[in-house]
């Protein structure tokens, strides 16, 4: 009995092949192998990718497009869960630092800036250079100004930390800051002083810096090692290479910031700083519409999707917000809002701080548009949307009932805030101060 031979040709299936095209047929489960079939052949023989596989079917019911590359329905299943494993990132320490590196970022808000955590990256590369140079470790320290909420010094890369948040120090105030600077230069004789090249008051404060200890300073710079130093020029059309300065005021995107490890933030202490009698004084920032501001130039935007039925209500808490006025196209076609107030690829394109998404979705023309965004938080039904996904905060729920809470929260934050302004008033009047606490407490 001879052995049997098989041909290598591959044979169609014909009957097999239709009814894995056909959903509603008896046996299309079977037939699939579960619906999970990634390549079936065409009528004329070509492989083709199944596209009834090319997604996934939502909290809602509705089919969308693998975005994830086959990571959507895990990504769906573990919404929700609360048992989320957080991992925790290596400590770096330096006990005693061989030399410093000083960075002073503009600390917008009072936080951290994308730009300052670039800088940050920055000054540890040059660090690293440094101590494979010398053999010892050395501390990337960071001097912030005025109120601070940042809870993240650690994980931006700070190895120490000196914050001056008392009166003096609060709004603008070169004069005083730079008192503080040369303290730290006298003390620590940084190795490097980094500022982020910003209209944030890093490009002002670096180049007074610069100009009281007598250096010529890197300006623009998006490339740096510790013998040379890159430097955009002619409205960034040529680059001008030179000798590394000790002081360089950095571009953003100049380095990729810290997110591989976790540093000490030492608290640093100066002994005593002069207080400076400023010249220029501070009445605060001008009040302003925030629809006034063009759309571009915004810095916290309450953006309405197609998911937004009460129009009242939504200018209502973009006036309390004290946010600027963004729409989807969708909203923009259907007239409930003006062609300027798009945004998108096709409309706008902005670089809010804070994004706020009401009822959208995210089409990819809209998603583009929003790229530069620092934070978004998005309020929609459908918690299998790209918006959602996209968001660094998520609230799923109707949008009418959030941002009718959301109104109630802004009221009763402000009517504190009043009420706290009014015993200040008080006190100073009447040269007694009680607390609040206690005032409560007295009431009860």
């Amino acid at each position: 009995m001879s052995d049997t031979h098989y041909s290598d040709v591959l044979r169609r299936d014909p009957r097999a092949e239709r009814i894995a095209r056909n959903r509603l047929h008896p046996l299309h489960t079977t037939a699939s192998s579960g619906g999970q079939v990634a390549e079936i052949r065409g009528p004329s023989g070509l492989l083709r990718k199944n596209p009834h596989t090319l997604g996934f079917i939502g909290p809602n019911g509705i089919k969308r497009i693998d975005r994830l590359k086959g990571n959507a329905i895990a990504t769906n299943s573990r919404r929700g869960t609360t048992n989320t494993q957080v991992t925790l990132l290596p400590l770096h320490q330096v006990a005693e630092a061989a030399f410093t590196l000083v960075v002073v970022p503009d600390m917008v808000g009072g936080r951290l800036t994308a730009h300052d955590k670039d800088v940050l990256g920055q000054a540890h590369q040059l660090a690293r250079a440094i101590e494979a140079d010398i053999g010892a470790k050395g501390a990337v320290m960071l001097v912030a100004f005025g109120v601070c909420k940042e809870e993240n010094f650690d994980k931006a890369g700070v190895d120490r930390l000196l914050l001056l948040d008392s009166v003096e120090y609060q709004g603008y105030c070169p004069e005083q800051q730079m008192a503080a600077l040369l303290q730290v230069e006298a003390r620590f004789a940084p190795q490097y002083w980094l500022f982020p090249d910003s209209v944030h008051g890093g490009s002002d404060l670096g180049s007074r810096l610069a100009a009281r200890l007598g250096i010529r300073p890197a300006v623009h710079v998006w490339q740096v090692n510790t013998d040379t130093t890159i430097c955009r020029g002619a409205g960034g059309s040529t680059d001008i290479t030179r000798a590394t300065p000790r002081l360089l005021m950095l571009s953003q995107e100049c380095a990729n910031p810290i997110d591989e490890s976790r540093h000490e933030v030492l608290p640093v202490v100066l002994k005593s700083t002069p207080i400076i009698s400023l010249l220029l004084e501070d009445k605060g920032q001008v009040s302003v519409d925030p629809n006034a501001i063009p759309l571009a130039e915004a810095e916290f935007i309450l953006s309405a999707g197609n998911g937004i039925k009460n129009w009242d209500q939504f200018h209502t808490a973009a006036q309390a917000l004290g946010a600027t006025e963004g729409a989807s196209r969708v909203v923009v076609d259907d007239g409930y809002m003006p062609r300027f107030r798009q945004v998108g690829a096709s409309g706008t394109w902005v670089t809010a701080r804070v994004y706020l998404a009401v009822g959208i979705s995210g089409a990819i023309q809209h998603m583009q548009g929003i790229g530069q965004c620092e934070k978004v938080i998005t309020i929609n039904t459908d918690a299998g949307c790209d918006m959602v996904k996209r968001a660094d905060l998520s609230l799923i729920g109707d949008s009418e009932a959030v941002l009718q809470e959301l109104l109630k929260l802004v009221k009763v934050f402000r009517q504190q805030s009043h009420q706290g302004q009014n015993n200040v008033k008080i006190s100073e009047k009447t040269g007694v101060k009680k607390d609040t606490n206690e005032e409560a407490e007295n009431a009860a």
